[in-house]
């Protein structure tokens, strides 16, 4: 009763066609065929018992090692929780704390209706295997032995809905188990079946073996489909949380997702098209973060393999990392392999099909659809292996969760450190010092140079702890004050050796560069097996279709792989002048808009723009070289894999005497592709896998011998025991007894202070208790250990017992707070820097802000204690950050405080309000206050205890102040000079009270403007910019012959592949002998030749192009800026102004460029393609424009989604390493008040919102690569099809087509994708930039330069100065700041204005140098100022600003910034200012022309600074001069020499206006001007305007405490004159 098996038409149809024979139908599981010695293992129904078996042996085996005793003992011998395998059960109690049901136990509805089908088939397939049997056997009389099979599979469908049933009824994690065994199960008939009766339909000559069963068979092989394939792959998995006491509120859907969606990446879809419709998607609408990504479970899981006190051996961290991923590897292994298979499906499809077309059919048993479904399902199947590949590793799970796992592991080690600094080992022997280089200032201190910091760098965390020997014996001249200290502790820095290691910059490279080394050379599975794996499958392949000529070919490409290489090491060589150029570039720039304002001040833009000009063209020439030698490369690296595959055809043309045919000609050029490929890949990836490996060394290091500190270091730890028992240290008692303390446990105390930093020790030989609840001074000269005093009781030094009764006591119950001297602020708002942690009380917190003196700074900021401080506190100033170090310590409730040297960066005034209302306030009060401090005569009046330390190491003195003073008569001297200050200070007229609330705010004219961030596509005004730039004066014409070049270029490329298969088609044509090969040679090369020429002149067109649009826009940006007015400048913050002259204009030289090239070749590259295939099949040209048409628009979904997902995961990283890089220049502190837990936490939440950023980002582009890579598969398969069965296309021109069309990035459908990448990342990253300069070329700018404007050359003759009717305002709409002003000055007068603060001293400064908006007349030398040009006007004033801004540079470069001037006239000009009057020609610290200055003169006081503008003007030789006078920064004795030098080295006909803040520097000036609210109120000479009781001078001088001296200097002035 067989029933007859019904051939489909489609299939009669095509077996008509190529005139093959209908198959016959067979007898049930062809059992008639068998042999008499019938053996059961050969038929394949057998299989499925057999996996029945196997199955249920595993499952047993499986249940009783579930078995609570077993458990029990399995725990007991390996220490494992057996309460972590339960997880399953307990995670299915629900958030609500109710118990769920069975079905939601299960997973949920969907999942248990997934369960329910698979049982409902399984019962199904079991029933209609016994109606097979029983109808069967009524019907034939076989053998029992043949019968077996079918039993078998009864039994195996009878197994499989036992099990299925099972996985229904049963608890989550049975139902789990048992569901793998019925999956496989199913699987395993499934193949079973599909060898037996799928596969032969895609033959000529197989029949299915089991036809005999007619529709029955069918309908088991429909209800198998869907059980063992349909339901495994759709149904959701269920959620199973990392910790089942820990589940997610919120799951993420990738936690659940099917195989077929995990594949496809369908759980984006509702992310992706939420964030196409919203115009910005923001942070809390990505999917919630999975709870394998979060920080805390990724140190769980890692950590025991990392961590040095967790892991149970010393190994390397690759090893570590390998076990911690050691499933995910072995799965990215199989799927490299997968990759490996699917790469070759195209070449092998595109030969048998071109084989089946060239021999018409004959000899071939597989059906052509089946190649034609291979060159869609095989780029499809490789396309799901490497992007499942890359989203574990290269982008996404793998990549993010090495990053969290490392950065959490640099940052608990971190806390460990013991910080210290480490310098060369041998120090310059010139300069010697004997500074104690604590690791607070080396570490803090920005590398200057990778990994390099110079000690003298601006920042260190304590001033307090740098000397030289000027400190001691070296500085014949006495200095005074802080001026001398500055000279001291800032010239000698440099003195030491340099350090060799940062420690902090070390930390900090190790999250930042180490990490992206490592990251960039994850793919090291890529060396080791893809490469090897792709390379040995393609000579296989090449050797299977060509013989041994294959191995020509190979040894072509092997002896021509130097030449890439050559290439490559004459690029590096470049490429790193042109960093060295670019470097250069970018240095003057950063120099030139930090002094911005000095350059507009002193007229010096034309010079400065010319300056950079030349740096840009010493840039430009290495971009030109660079881009040459890429062009080289690039056309070395085309031409390899022709040669490779012409010299491969030639030998088996010519010598093996072979016919060449298209299946052999298009199949093996697309795996000529493969091998360059692999060979370039193997390239790129040796230095990033070389520089991965250095990065993880540094990390091991770093984990491995990185000093701790003494509690975390066992034999530290136990060598102190055995001196000291733990008991003999007193609770209550702070202070150190009989014991020495060093900086590294490398030093043994016995060593002294010298030039190693390191090697200092703190020497407590005696005992210092310090007095609980009162405030202790420690004081001592500079280098002497004071804050290594603080840093002992802290425990931060390596500590050595010196007898039995030695101890370190601070006691931590009632908590400790501290404040480094160098100001630690995180990149928080100001109230949670104060706060740190605690919770907030109203009340206190107002105390502290008032007590430290930050009500008037906090008035000055619109967002007030809410203003974000930025990274390293960049919105504060220094005095400002001490404050609120300072804040912090008092606000918290620790009883112990610990304050180093907290009034160093303050002015007198704020010091003394600190020391009267903090210190003596009751928020300190009953407080113990350990103080360092330099400023005894400020601190005096509260020491209740004084510790004196000597430049030793040792205590000098202890006690109370006037006992400490008796002993040390040098600190007497110096608390005598320092009251000199106070009082001098005390004098100044328009100081501002610290709590006085009327300052203006930022508001009023000085609010930084926020960043115009332009959303969406580029717009038109700015690619204008670049692409008119481009073309210089000829656009149209440039344009036409970059495009027309490359044009012809890509037409000879499509006509080289085309006249290779018309060449292989002769054959067809000819006999083999009428073949002329090296006719076709010949053609061939002279064609790749004309390409090759034309790709070089269109690319050389576009470079000189790119080139001049790079020079044109940095000139026009650069004169933008330099010609701007002061009012925009001071609303925009420098760094970005410095941002849009390096960054912005990198990206312009580079990125912008290149991207713009390549969408440029891409577009010329598709639509000749395009045009290649329609030329051969018309009727293409609708589905190819459908397949642009919908691989577009996915495009712009995912470029659309992704540009909101990188902005906030580009946000969400800074927060990342800003907090991280805050908590390490911060570990001291954070260790003193013990908050290592508080930032250990906040450091999991910052990873885990950028984590959860990053890996929504990475997994866009899986799902938009995914669906594009299928989008072209399927265009490439169906134009197949179509030339098969379609149309009568000859073989040659078929591959010729599928050549063009093909799936590899070479042909259209594979160009589609790249196109939209690059396309986006031409506006992401290079358009924006441009967008970005755009905005400031567009500025406000002052009047330009005009040949009407230049004065004559005799001008200025003299210093005389004619002020009418002047009025001033900031801006056009602005109120006015003075108000008509008329005045008149003789040349060679000095004038002195004074006025309290907001009466316009500083604007009549600007108004007279036209930086600001002016109304009225200003004539210097008789030449009205508002006609001559701005450059000429400025370069003949001068001004000296109260703190003056230096070059980085030598002296003689900041004097003489152009060259302009010899030697003699700049030491001439020093001489005269006073400088050399302040030093000794013996003091090896002096400062001479050769004397490096760093940026902004850091390293040089104020008092100096201003020392250097005053002979800059000298040299100069200005007649007007302005003195903004510098007050209480300038210490008495270069005070006085300053003033010295301006009334006696001046030439006489030199005017002087002095903006005076103390009337002792202005009472003997020839007149004086007083200003009250922008107008004159006063103006004559000083006696006069005195002798006026209503007036204001007298009312100034008479609220001084120094009125008779004021009136004796004015009266002596006049008698003098």
């Amino acid at each position: 009763m067989a029933a007859s098996w019904q051939v489909p038409t489609w299939i009669q149809h095509s077996q008509v066609v190529w005139n093959r024979t209908p198959f016959a139908s067979q007898p049930y599981l062809g059992v008639s065929q068998l042999d008499e010695d019938y053996e059961l293992w050969k038929n394949a129904l057998a299989y499925p018992a057999c996996a029945t078996v196997v199955s249920a042996f595993v499952l047993s085996l499986q249940l009783v090692l579930r078995a609570p005793p077993i458990r029990r003992l399995y725990s007991r011998l390996t220490g494992a929780d057996v309460s972590e395998s339960q997880r399953d059960d307990i995670e299915a109690v629900g958030n609500d704390g109710e118990r769920p049901s069975h079905v939601a136990r299960l997973g949920g509805p969907v999942i248990f209706a997934f369960k329910v089908t698979r049982l409902l088939c399984s019962l199904a397939l079991l029933g209609l295997s016994v109606a097979s049997i029983v109808l069967n056997t009524a019907d034939e009389d076989e053998e029992d032995s043949s019968r077996w099979p079918a039993f078998g599979l009864v039994g195996a469908y009878g197994y499989a809905s036992l099990l299925a049933f099972i996985s229904v009824v049963s608890k989550p994690s049975l139902s789990t188990l048992v569901t793998r065994h019925a999956v496989l199960q199913l699987f395993v008939i499934w193949i079973v079946y599909f060898y037996r009766d799928l596969w032969p339909l895609a033959t000529f000559y197989s029949h299915p073996a089991d036809a005999v069963e007619g529709p029955l068979l069918w309908a088991k092989v429909v209800v198998l489909t869907v059980a063992a394939v349909v339901v495994p792959i759709f149904s959701p998995r269920p959620y199973v949380p990392v910790d089942p006491k820990d589940p997610m509120p919120e799951v993420n859907p990738e936690q659940t997702a099917s195989i077929i969606s995990m594949s496809i990446y369908a759980f984006l879809d509702g992310i992706i098209f939420k964030a196409y419709r919203m115009p910005h998607l923001p942070w809390e609408e990505l999917p919630p973060l999975a709870d394998y990504d979060y920080a805390k479970n990724l140190v769980k899981r890692s950590f025991p393999h990392l961590d040095p006190f967790k892991a149970f051996k010393k190994q390397h961290v690759f090893f570590g990392l390998m076990r911690v991923f050691r499933r995910e590897y072995i799965v990215l292994a199989v799927l490299l392999l997968i990759r490996v298979a699917a790469t070759f499906a195209s070449p092998v499809g595109i030969y048998r099909l071109l084989q089946y077309l060239e021999t018409d059919g004959e000899e071939t048993n597989v059906r052509p659809w089946v190649w034609i479904s291979w060159l869609f399902l095989g780029p499809v199947l490789g396309a799901l292996a490497i992007q499942y590949y890359v989203f574990n590793t290269a982008m996404t799970h793998m990549l993010v969760q090495t990053e969290a796992i490392i950065t959490q592991l640099v940052f608990d080690h971190a806390l460990r450190i013991r910080m210290k600094s480490e310098t060369s080992e041998s120090p310059s022997a010139s300069r010697v010092t004997t500074a104690v280089h604590t690791p607070d200032n080396a570490s803090i201190a920005e590398p200057a140079d990778g990994d390099q910091a110079s000690p003298g760098s601006n920042g260190s965390e304590d001033e307090t702890v740098r000397a030289s020997t000027a400190s001691t014996t070296s500085t014949s001249a006495p200095k005074k004050g802080k001026d001398a200290k500055k000279v001291e502790e800032k010239l000698a820095a440099p003195a030491g050796g340099s350090p060799s290691g940062n420690l902090i910059g070390r930390i900090n490279n190790l999250v930042t560069t180490d990490l992206a080394n490592l990251v960039d050379g994850r793919d090291f599975l890529f060396i080791i097996l893809y490469a090897p794996a792709q390379i040995i499958v393609a000579v296989v392949f090449l050797y299977a279709i060509l013989g041994w000529s294959a191995f020509v070919g190979l040894a072509a490409m092997i002896l021509l792989f130097p030449i890439p290489g050559y290439v490559a090491s004459k690029i590096q060589g470049v490429q790193t002048e042109k960093m060295k150029k670019t470097d250069a570039r970018v240095q003057e720039v950063t120099e030139t808009m930090n002094v911005i304002r000095m350059i507009k001040l002193f007229g010096w833009e034309p010079k400065v723009s010319d300056q950079l000009a030349q740096k840009r063209e010493d840039e430009l020439k290495y971009i030109r070289k660079y881009k040459i030698l890429e062009l080289v490369n690039g056309n070395v690296n085309f031409v390899i894999p022709i040669v490779t595959m012409v010299a491969t055809f030639v030998a088996y043309t010519v010598i093996m005497g072979k016919e060449l045919t298209a299946s052999r000609v298009f199949s093996s050029m697309s795996v000529f592709d493969v091998l360059r490929e692999q060979l370039h890949t193997v390239f790129a990836l040796v230095p990033s896998m070389i520089q991965a490996k250095v990065s993880l060394d540094r990390i091991t290091e770093f984990l491995y011998k990185t000093e701790l500190l003494d509690e975390f270091n066992e034999k530290d730890a136990a060598s102190a025991e055995i001196v000291v028992p733990p008991g003999t240290t007193r609770s209550d008692v702070i202070g150190i007894r009989a014991a020495a303390f060093t900086w590294s446990n490398e030093n043994d105390g016995s060593m002294t202070p010298g030039p190693n930093r390191r090697n200092f020790t703190l020497r407590i030989e005696d005992e210092v208790i310090f007095k609980r609840g009162k405030v202790n001074l420690i004081v001592g000269p500079t280098g002497s250990g004071k804050t290594s005093l603080l840093m002992a009781l802290l425990g931060e030094l390596h500590y050595i017992p010196m007898g039995p009764d030695s101890f370190v006591s601070l006691p931590r119950s009632g908590g400790v707070a501290y404040a480094a001297q160098e100001s630690w602020v995180q990149n928080e708002t100001i109230r949670d820097n104060i706060l740190f942690g605690a919770p907030y009380d109203e009340e206190r917190y107002k105390k502290v802000i008032y007590q430290c003196a930050l009500k008037r700074d906090l008035s000055l900021f619109d967002a007030g204690d809410m203003t974000e401080v930025g990274e390293k506190g960049l919105t504060l100033s220094g005095g400002q950050k001490a404050r609120i170090t300072l804040a912090r310590a008092v606000y918290s409730s620790a009883e112990i405080l610990l304050l180093d040297d907290v009034l160093a960066a303050l002015d007198v005034h704020t010091s003394k309000w600190i020391v009267d209302k903090c210190f003596k306030g009751e928020l300190v009060r009953g407080r113990t206050v350990l103080l360092v401090t330099h400023n005894v005569a400020i601190a005096s009046p509260i020491a209740e205890y004084v510790v004196s330390l000597g430049t030793d190491g040792r205590i000098s003195s202890q006690g109370t102040l006037s006992k400490v003073l008796a002993k040390d008569k040098k600190l007497f001297e110096e608390l005598k000079e320092e009251r000199k200050e106070l009082k001098k200070a005390e004098t100044e007229v328009d100081h501002v009270e610290p709590d006085d609330e009327a300052a203006p705010k930022k508001a009023d004219g000085k609010l930084v403007v926020a960043e115009e961030i332009a959303e969406g596509h580029i717009s038109w005004p700015a690619l204008r910019l670049y692409l008119s730039s481009m073309g210089g004066g000829h656009t149209f014409i440039f344009w036409l012959s970059v495009v027309g070049f490359l044009l012809i270029c890509e037409f000879t490329g499509i006509f080289q592949t085309y006249w290779l298969g018309y060449w292989a088609q002769q054959y067809e044509d000819k006999d083999h002998a009428e073949v002329n090969v090296f006719y076709y040679l010949t053609v061939y090369n002279a064609v790749l030749v004309v390409g090759i020429t034309m790709y070089c002149t269109s690319f050389l067109v576009y470079l000189f192009g790119a080139l001049r649009a790079s020079r044109s826009i940095h000139r026009t940006l650069l004169q933008s800026v330099l010609g701007s007015t002061l009012r925009w400048l001071d609303k925009t913050p420098t760094s970005r102004i410095i941002t849009r002259c390096t960054q912005d204009m990198q990206c312009v030289d580079g990125p912008l460029a290149n991207t713009l090239s390549w969408v440029i070749e891409l577009t010329v590259s598709m639509l000749m393609k395009f045009l290649a295939v329609v030329s051969f099949s018309p009727i293409f040209t609708i589905p190819g424009a459908i397949v642009a048409a919908v691989g577009g628009w996915c495009g712009q979904i995912y470029m659309k989604a992704q540009l909101s997902v990188k902005r906030e995961m580009s946000n969400a990283r800074a927060p990342v390493l800003g907090h991280f890089g805050a908590a390490i220049a911060g570990l001291t502190s954070i260790r003193a008040y013990g908050a290592q837990e508080q930032f250990r936490k906040e450091s999991f939440r910052r990873v885990d919102r950028y984590v959860r950023a990053a890996r929504t980002f990475y997994n866009l582009n899986r799902w938009v690569s995914v669906r594009i890579e299928a989008l072209g598969a399927l265009f490439a398969a169906c134009l197949a099809a179509y030339l098969v069965y379609g149309s009568h296309a000859r073989a040659a021109n078929t591959g010729f087509s599928l050549n063009m069309a093909g799936k590899s990035d070479l042909g259209f459908s594979g160009m589609i994708l790249w196109w939209i990448r690059i396309l986006n990342e031409f506006e992401v990253n290079g358009a924006s930039s441009l967008e970005r300069i755009q905005q400031y070329v567009t500025i406000e700018q002052e009047p330009k330069a005009t040949s009407d404007g230049i004065p004559p050359a005799y001008w200025p003759a003299s210093g005389s100065l004619r002020v009418e009717k002047l009025s001033a305002r900031y801006s056009l709409d602005g109120p006015r700041v003075l108000h008509e002003i008329s005045f008149d000055v003789k040349a060679g007068e000095r004038v002195g204005i004074v006025g309290r603060t907001g009466s316009g001293k500083s604007s009549l400064t600007l108004a007279l140098l036209r930086l600001i908006f002016t109304e009225g007349k200003v004539y210097y030398d008789g030449i009205a100022t508002d006609s001559i040009n701005l450059d000429a006007l400025r370069s003949n004033i001068t001004i000296i600003p109260q703190v003056p801004e230096l070059l980085s540079g030598t002296l003689r470069q900041n004097l003489d910034l152009f060259s302009q001037y010899d030697d003699a006239v700049l030491n001439d000009a020093l001489r005269a200012a006073g400088l050399f009057s302040l030093q000794d020609e013996s003091d090896e610290g002096r400062i001479t022309l050769d004397s490096p200055i760093s940026s902004g003169g850091s390293n040089l006081s104020v008092g100096q600074r201003q020392i250097l503008a005053l002979a800059r003007a000298i040299v100069r030789q200005s007649k007007l001069l302005i003195l903004d006078e510098a007050t209480s920064a300038i210490d008495y004795e270069t005070d006085t020499v300053i003033q010295n030098s301006l009334r006696q080295e001046l030439g006489k006909d030199v005017t002087i206006l002095t903006i005076a803040h103390r009337l002792q520097t202005i009472m003997d000036a020839d007149k004086i001007l007083v200003l009250d609210g922008g107008c004159i109120a006063e103006f004559g000479p000083p006696s006069e305007l005195l002798k006026n009781e209503q007036g204001l001078l007298r009312a100034l001088v008479d609220e001084s405490g120094d009125k008779d001296a004021l009136y004796a200097m004015a009266n002596a002035a006049t008698k003098s004159s």
